[in-house]
């Protein structure tokens, strides 16, 4: 009976033994495939910032994961996106890239698109349906800084193609009207995009943080045609 003990003993012992083994092997073969998955994520990431649109999709086929991010938040779509890499951008939203999703510094592609004044890569944001509602680290949506910089193509893209919220008011207390008028610089173009602004419904009457209203910052930098402007706008001292 003893003898018999010491066998079956041996043999559990055994066959712990050998499920030990086969866990520690799928475990490192896990740990393997999980290694391979993350350098696949960093070539996409890396070939996507460098344009390479075959080996974007290459990589994709492979298994890669396409909203992947780096150390730096940001995903395939957003390297290529940064990089103005129009072509790249495209083939990653056909494949099904989050164009919504940001990174640490708060951009997204329609956000850094338009600030930048990429008409090209906004248009295909629209197109995929980003959300216009996002905001940066200022709290300011893509139009708010397009019309600061004078970005007039695509200041008349969001307002005529998005569903984008012309009296959206940032962290500052300023809205794009706000933001054309205290930073622009009087010039054609900030011209054009306050008149687009009207149009569109810009509040001539909200106010920064301090109580100043657009027609006084116009009168204060002397911007007599913007003056002009909201006041047929109905703009009151």
């Amino acid at each position: 009976m003893y003898r018999l003990f010491i066998i079956i003993g041996v043999v559990l012992l055994t066959a712990c033994h050998a499920i030990s083994d086969s866990s520690q092997r799928m475990i490192k073969e896990t740990q393997s495939q999980e290694k391979k998955v993350e350098t696949m994520n960093e070539k996409l990431i890396k070939s996507a910032q460098q344009g390479d649109t075959e080996k974007v999709l290459i990589f994709l086929q492979g298994g890669a994961d396409i909203n992947a991010i780096d150390e730096r938040g940001r995903t395939a779509v957003m390297a290529a996106t940064y990089n103005h890499h129009t072509n790249t951008v495209k083939a990653l939203i056909e494949q099904g890239a989050d164009v919504d999703k940001r990174d640490h510094n708060l951009n997204n592609v329609l956000l850094y698109a338009g600030a930048e004044g990429m008409i090209d890569i906004l248009r295909l944001a629209i197109d995929a349906g980003a959300n216009t509602k996002l905001t940066n680290r200022y709290g300011g949506t893509a139009l708010i800084p397009a019309s600061e910089r004078g970005h007039v193509d695509v200041v008349q893209e969001l307002l005529s193609e998005s569903d984008t919220d012309v009296n959206h008011i940032n962290n500052l207390h300023w809205t794009a009207l706000l933001e054309a008028i205290i930073l622009g610089d009087g010039g054609e173009k900030h011209r054009q995009i306050i008149e687009l602004l009207l149009q569109h419904g810009a509040d001539v009457q909200i106010a920064d943080g301090d109580g100043v209203t657009p027609l006084q910052h116009a009168h204060i930098r002397g911007y007599i045609e913007i003056e002009s402007m909201l006041k047929a706008a109905g703009a009151t001292d």
